[in-house]
């Protein structure tokens, strides 16, 4: 298998348009409280004080997915990974409105955070809509492939869930392939119907929003770590 170093590198701005007074002062008094910490082992007792379960989102956008299932689910804790700051002032904007404790986040790689995370300690992993680096030759950049894909394996509890959203037919294409390689992933769909209609508690983000008002397809992988 690949190393997971092959997409270590970060492609793209880490920052849109300039934050508001209220976006920064949210950046510097909330981000320093609910942040990961820069060093150790990331446990639930490190992050949340207790024995919790704990879920993982890669590269969460805006963060309204991972509020609403941190909202849903207050017994279980949630690290929340995004490079982007604009993404990361709109998951913020969330913990604060929902007064969720049961969150932290990271600006910034979330193969640094999976690397600090204990192995089998996760119960789900989800990456909704990545980028799906449409270019062939901008392949390894993607992060369906078998160098994360294998950390991800190791860091998610037997039995437990990996989830997969795409609205791109590249990446769907490339992601089937590559996941229908592996043998420590089983995909849970029997019917069509299984990855073409999003499950009840897979909480609708904008972005799948707006690609369905511009006419694409949406689809929901979900694996079990075998």
């Amino acid at each position: 298998m690949n190393d997971p170093a092959t997409i270590r590198r970060l492609y793209g701005r880490r920052q849109g348009h300039k934050l508001r007074l209220g976006q920064a002062a949210l950046v510097e008094e909330l981000l320093p409280l609910i942040s990961v910490p820069e060093a150790g082992t990331l446990d639930a007792r490190t992050l949340f004080g207790d024995d919790r379960p704990m879920e993982i989102e890669i590269g969460f956008g805006a963060g309204e997915h991972l509020a609403a299932q941190a909202a849903a689910h207050p017994e279980t804790g949630f690290i929340g990974c995004e490079p982007f700051l604009n993404g990361v002032v709109g998951a913020l904007n969330h913990v604060r409105d929902g007064e969720l404790d049961n969150v932290r986040l990271h600006m910034g790689d979330a193969l640094d955070i999976l690397e600090r995370v204990p192995d089998e300690s996760l119960d789900r992993v989800y990456l909704l809509h990545p980028d799906p680096w449409r270019k062939a030759r901008h392949a390894k950049r993607r992060m369906i492939n078998h160098g994360p894909l294998d950390l991800i394996a190791r860091k998610l509890k037997p039995g437990a869930e990996f989830r997969l959203g795409t609205d791109d037919p590249t990446y769907c294409r490339w992601s089937m392939m590559v996941m229908n390689a592996r043998t420590d992933f089983v995909w849970q769909a029997r019917h069509p119907r299984d990855f073409l209609t999003r499950p009840a508690d897979w909480p609708e983000t904008r972005y799948e929003r707006k690609a369905r008002r511009q006419g694409h397809e949406v689809w929901y992988f979900r694996y079990l770590r075998r």
